[in-house]
């Protein structure tokens, strides 16, 4: 069947397909406008585990996901396909991830990894590996991205998006990334991985084309990570979790604050959202949880600003999910975070999505 004619046959009002794609849809990633790409990765974790089962956990939750979206009530029409992760990333994940591990209590133990010659080969055999996942990403990422679709990435944690921007920045020559997370990510080889989870956006600003990093929601750093900011001449911009709080307390508003995000970026933005910058009430089992953060709801009033600033949004990661052992909250979250954010980077490329559903009386 054509796309259309699948559109006048599928009664969204139902569950989701089972046999489906993401979200219970019934579009082939030809018909589909957004590609998600799933990266399920996390050699390099250094506290809570579990972030390579966040591709799945999102995909299990998706299918109770409405999908008359408020704001977004045509996305579903659209199509969103979540393309297959080679089997070899999940594989090398679990295998490396397991090679990581006395790397990490070796250094935790205050011992230097160059006594242990074996240790030390061990961990750069790991370097090299997450280099060639990066190296395949940027290629899937590339691939259909010279189809005409709009691509998105999935994680995995933190680490993962490295080849998606190393592939923005193929095509774009001056973008922002807008960083949601409790963490600044900016540690030089975290416990001596180059592409930890942890040195994300330090590896990320190796990129000349991102010309801003804009973070929101950091409550979680260290001196090094002030020293990198301090030294790239404003070219990181920090609104931590404390700052944005003393500022609403004395009276000024979320809206004002999110102009003032906005203005502070390029006119070219790729949003990364790391789960765990919201409250960890909403996903409890993510890696490396903290106190403190934003709502759900502010993330999304964030966005939709974004989308409707004249801005363009390039592109978007969601990352660091990870299911709990007893509940599908984690996910459940995850995939309504996704299902928002591919709403906000369709309407802002000009892709129908429909006219937001008014319910109050004005």
């Amino acid at each position: 069947m054509t796309k259309e004619q699948i559109i006048q046959n599928f009664d969204p009002s139902q569950p989701g397909l089972a046999d489906a794609t993401v979200f219970g849809l019934p579009f082939s990633a030809e018909q589909s406008e957004i590609i998600v790409i799933p990266v399920p990765w996390e050699v390099t974790v250094s506290y809570g585990a579990g972030a390579s089962e966040g591709p799945n956990a999102i995909l299990d939750a998706s299918f109770q996901v409405d999908l008359n979206h408020q704001d977004f009530p045509e996305l579903w029409k659209l199509g969103i396909y979540l393309d297959e992760a080679p089997s070899h990333w999940k594989t090398n994940s679990d295998k490396y991830k397991e090679l990581a591990q006395p790397i990490i209590e070796m250094l935790e133990s205050g011992e230097a990894i160059e006594t242990y010659p074996a240790l030390q080969a061990d961990l750069d055999k790991i370097n090299k590996v997450c280099r060639e996942l990066h190296t395949e990403v940027k290629e899937k990422v590339l691939h259909w991205m010279k189809q005409g679709k709009k691509v998105v990435l999935l994680g995995g944690d933190h680490s993962t998006p490295l080849g998606y921007y190393e592939a923005l920045a193929s095509i774009h020559d001056n973008f922002g990334i807008l960083h949601l997370d409790a963490h600044m990510d900016l540690r030089i080889a975290y416990e001596g991985f180059t592409y930890s989870h942890a040195s994300i956006m330090y590896n990320a600003l190796q990129l000349p084309q991102i010309s801003k990093l804009v973070q929101v929601g950091i409550r979680d750093f260290c001196e090094q990570e002030v020293d990198v900011v301090k030294q790239s001449n404003g070219r990181v911009l920090v609104n931590t979790d404390a700052d944005l709080k003393k500022e609403t307390f004395e009276g000024k508003t979320w809206a004002e604050q999110c102009d003032a995000i906005i203005a502070s970026l390029p006119q070219k933005v790729c949003i990364s959202f790391d789960i765990d910058g919201m409250y960890p009430w909403y996903c409890p089992n993510t890696g490396t949880p903290v106190p403190g953060g934003f709502s759900f709801e502010q993330a999304s009033y964030l966005f939709n600003k974004l989308a409707e600033s004249g801005k363009e949004i390039i592109g978007f990661d969601l990352v660091e999910v990870a299911p709990g052992e007893t509940d599908d909250w984690d996910g459940n979250v995850g995939a309504r975070m996704l299902f928002h954010m591919c709403g906000i980077l369709a309407k802002n490329n000009g892709l129908n999505t429909g006219r937001r559903i008014e319910f109050l009386v004005k």
